[in-house]
């Protein structure tokens, strides 16, 4: 089945009055395309280090929407609402342009299309595997973690998942307590505990990783007492700070960013026994140095190693 896509070149300025309009004629779901930066709010949370350049902003704007040419919707009727909406709106702002294009598109499922992706593979002598795939035959004696991210991060693919898996093998000892900041979809809480972690207390902003940690630890075979999630950042929410406890994690793990992780470190000591290890990852190379940095200029950490693959860094500290 094909979708009918639809185009409006309008201008930046136009582009949340004309998304409002779409959502209340009944069109739901569009795609905004520019050349404006995003800004530090839009950003934060986001799993981008390196955001692509993008041409000079010239105020001009692409909004895109779906029909299904098979469903109840008239498309005739939806286009004439349309661009009555669009002549109330030229009352208020310039529009520019003002031109629609249409165009079809194969029906996809986006949520699941990219599954066809992600296959079973090894870090060492663990193997990560989608839920929905079987386990290869020559990988049966390693360790198993089975992982469905749904719509948060973390497949595991990823070189600094890889690079945190590495180190938590190092550092991780039975009956471990073990904090994850910016959990995902629970790979390094699960990590840990396949390893032998008694219990982990995980931290994401995203709302869908805390599903995705409970569907992939039932999927693990793992006791939802043993890995608590909250949705928050520790770096500066009092609840979550107070939830995550005090002097009392032996590692602490953040695959996040090197821009989260250089405020991140002046937290995080005072949920860690003296001793314990912090394991830091999604740093880029380019930004190792001002990670490096950031716990050099902090008394509570000395440095303990760094481990590179490809382009990505991770560090880790012990607490003095």
């Amino acid at each position: 089945m094909k979708w009918k896509k639809f185009t409006l070149t309008t201008t930046t300025e136009a582009v949340d009055l004309v998304s409002s309009m779409f959502d209340e004629i009944g069109i739901e779901g569009i795609e905004i395309e520019d050349n404006i930066p995003l800004t530090e709010a839009e950003t934060k949370g986001m799993f981008i280090d390196i955001l692509p350049e993008l041409p000079p902003d010239e105020g001009v704007a692409r909004v895109s929407f779906y029909l299904d040419p098979d469903s109840d919707i008239n498309i005739e009727e939806m286009l004439i609402k349309v661009e009555e909406g669009l002549d109330e709106l030229s009352m208020f702002t310039d529009l520019g342009a003002r031109t629609i294009e249409t165009s079809e598109t194969e029906d996809k499922d986006w949520i699941n299309n990219w599954k066809q992706y992600f296959k079973p593979f090894t870090v060492d002598d663990i193997l990560i595997k989608p839920t929905w795939e079987e386990i290869p035959e020559e990988h049966k004696e390693k360790l198993l973690i089975e992982i469905d991210p749904g719509t948060a991060f973390g497949t595991g693919q990823h070189e600094t998942t890889q690079l945190c898996i590495r180190q938590l093998k190092k550092y991780v000892k039975p009956g471990d307590l073990v904090l994850d900041v910016g959990t995902g979809s629970g790979i390094l809480g699960i990590t840990a505990l396949k390893l032998g972690a008694g219990e982990v207390f995980g931290t994401d902003l995203d709302e869908n990783a805390i599903t995705a940690v409970m569907e992939n630890m039932e999927s693990n075979h793992i006791d939802p007492e043993k890995f608590k999630v909250l949705k928050g950042n520790i770096i500066d929410d009092k609840d979550v700070k107070e939830a995550a406890g005090f002097e009392k994690y032996d590692v602490v793990v953040a695959n996040i960013l090197a821009d989260v992780i250089i405020p991140l470190q002046k937290e995080i000591p005072v949920h860690m026994k003296k001793g314990t290890v912090f394991i830091t990852s999604g740093i880029i190379n380019m930004k190792e140095e001002a990670v490096k940095q950031a716990f050099a200029a902090n008394d509570a950490f000395e440095l303990v190693e760094i481990t590179y693959q490809g382009e990505w860094v991770s560090v880790t500290v012990r607490k003095k």
